[in-house]
């Protein structure tokens, strides 16, 4: 199995949102990246393995 990094727009194609919107997930609900310089990189494993614990799903408000 490939284990390379994702870029933003891969990362974004791989679960169906808009780049915008993994962006956002980095700072409200502490998505898994590594900053590489100015660039945000993902391990697909990672980002998997946060979507199958439910925090995409997350309402603002569930983070009280």
């Amino acid at each position: 199995m490939e284990d390379r990094w994702l870029s933003v727009d891969e990362a974004a194609a791989y679960l169906g949102v808009k780049r915008n919107t993994v962006y956002r997930w980095i700072t409200d609900k502490n998505m898994p990246a590594h900053r590489v310089g100015r660039l945000w990189k993902f391990k697909r494993a990672e980002i998997d393995e946060w979507v199958k614990e439910g925090h995409a799903a997350e309402t603002s408000d569930d983070k009280k």
